[in-house]
């Protein structure tokens, strides 16, 4: 190639990771210089000032924190503060995610109201979803440049504005455009919020707000059809659109407020204050930022996903089981409401039939609970013990899959379960206690598997593994609704569920085997650290 070259892989080896980052880009940013800059700024004064001291506390203040207690470190606030802060990507995740799933239960609404037919009328749904994945390769770079507030303030906000385009929409086109835009610049959340959790809290107090964040992209859809339901049975499918619109203004006001947390930005505010200069550059010198910022958040993620064997498999398996659950905002209202003449089951109302999607957000849940406990039970006990006789080296990563070895056995439980009872003459609820099994295994492989992978690829590669997770995970979301209609009529309810089940079978031997052999994959990894 002629002209400027970079190659992030060979120029990032030879750069220090972060150490605090964990968003797409921030755990994947290297820092380009080292204390040169530093000692430059500090052999300009006169040595021997009766001011050096305090210069040079003044400058390196600029470069880190100024020891442990460091009242702006976020890891010394307040534990209400730091609460507080650890609710708003919650908050805003779960506003996010329950709309991409409230707008189902209008669907038929919908394609009576624009003359469309119900496959047709699925596509705000699956446009949205699509958004969610791609979106963060645009909020991450924006999080580098201007801290996790700015994400937080500046995306949700223009994402409640499309969404109350989505509302006055008046053709199809237009719900769909809008409701495409609603999801892309409403992920920025779901981009940010795990290096918010990182800025916040210790890695020996972080499991339980990383739990909690990684269930808001589960209970959202889960109690969107519950909800929305009724909603489209009492009023129409606009109001779908109203009530993330509430919701949403309600977490934005709470939003407002918080202060940053990304410590780079809080360190560059804190230079610009003292008026001395902040920490160097993200961008490595002679290196063009936006080209460095496309390699970093979508060049990089792609590769991984197509040539690390850790990514490429655990990413194809919590895409599929995430997927399945997009696939039932379609099923269920087969399965309960009976909408075709070949398959008459139980004969819900729209209300009553998104009711049933209450099992899978009791599952998340339980699962969130599960994860916690087999995160305090096992991974912290070990980690205690460890260094209490001194040794204060972290567990291999493979210690974080017990929780998806568990989850792996209960999805295919909770898949046949809910195939094989749901039928005229089976009492309703057997079948939705079925996809309380489901929901905790779908949770408890995710969570695991998003651990596992920033264990084993470390601050600079962990990220990016991460967003290669998500994009599939999205992507393969968005399509299974379009097709889940005519397959369960085409199969049955039975046999149409069980193929899920099937395929949930085949994929079930990925975190055991990682388990026993995860280490020496590890070893060949190119981008594992110290590679």
């Amino acid at each position: 190639m002629q002209g400027e070259h970079f190659d992030s892989d060979t120029e990032t080896e030879k750069m220090s990771a972060p150490s605090d980052s964990s968003s797409a880009l921030s755990a994947s940013v290297p820092i380009a210089t080292t204390t040169f800059d530093l000692e430059k700024t500090t052999s300009s004064r006169p040595q021997g000032s009766r001011h050096e001291a305090a210069l040079d506390r003044t400058i390196t203040s600029a470069y880190d924190w100024t020891g442990p207690d460091d009242p702006d470190d976020p890891l010394n606030w307040s534990l209400a503060k730091k609460i507080y802060h650890t609710v708003i990507p919650g908050l805003q995740a779960f506003v996010v995610t329950f709309g991409s799933s409230v707008y189902t239960p209008s669907v038929p609404e919908v394609a009576k109201h624009f003359d469309v037919s119900l496959t047709v009328a699925l596509l705000p749904l699956t446009v949205y979803v699509l958004g969610l994945g791609f979106g963060p390769t645009i909020s991450a770079p924006i999080s580098e440049s201007w801290g996790r507030r700015a994400v937080y303030v500046w995306f949700f906000l223009p994402s409640l504005l499309f969404t109350m385009g989505a509302g006055f929409s008046n053709t199809f086109a237009g719900l769909v455009i809008c409701r495409f835009l609603a999801g892309t610049v409403g992920s920025g959340t779901l981009a940010v919020g795990a290096g918010s959790n990182s800025d916040l809290w210790a890695p020996i107090h972080r499991a339980v707000a990383s739990s909690i964040f990684l269930m808001a992209p589960f209970l959202g859809p889960a109690l969107g059809p519950a909800v929305g339901g009724y909603v489209a049975m009492k009023m129409n499918w606009r109001w779908t659109q109203w009530l993330i619109l509430f919701w949403g203004v309600l977490a934005y006001a709470i939003t407002l407020p918080q202060k940053e947390t990304y410590k780079r930005i809080i360190l560059e505010r804190r230079a610009k204050k003292l008026n001395v200069q902040g920490p160097p550059s993200l961008v490595p010198p002679g290196v063009n930022k936006l080209r460095f910022i496309l390699v970093v958040t979508i060049a990089r993620p792609l590769r991984m996903l197509f040539t690390e064997s850790i990514v490429a498999f655990f990413s194809v398996y919590t895409a599929f089981n995430f997927s399945v659950l997009f696939g039932f905002f379609a099923a269920f209202p087969i399965v309960f409401r009976s909408p075709y003449p070949e398959i008459q089951i139980y004969h819900f109302n729209t209300g009553e039939a998104g009711l049933v999607f209450l099992g899978i957000g009791i599952g998340v849940v339980l699962g969130t609970l599960i994860a916690i406990a087999t995160d305090r039970l096992i991974y912290r006990k070990k980690t205690l013990k460890r260094q209490a006789q001194g040794d204060f080296m972290p567990l291999l990563p493979e210690e974080r899959l017990y929780a998806a070895m568990l989850g792996s056995c209960l999805l295919p439980i909770g898949l046949f379960w809910f195939a094989w009872t749901s039928r005229a003459d089976v009492h309703w609820i057997v079948p939705v206690l079925g996809t309380i099994p489901f929901g905790i295994g779908n949770f408890l492989v995710f969570c695991s598997c998003i651990l596992y992978l920033i264990d084993t690829y470390g601050p600079l590669y962990g990220a990016s593994a991460a967003a290669a997770n998500g994009l599939l995970r999205y992507a393969l979301g968005a399509v299974f609704p379009l097709f889940t209609v005519q397959m369960y009529r085409a199969m049955g309810v039975a046999w149409a569920t069980s193929l899920f089940g099937f395929v949930t079978v085949a994929l079930l031997p990925i975190p055991w085997v990682l388990y026993k052999y995860g280490p020496r994959i590890r070893m060949r990894s190119a981008f594992t650290p110290g590679k």
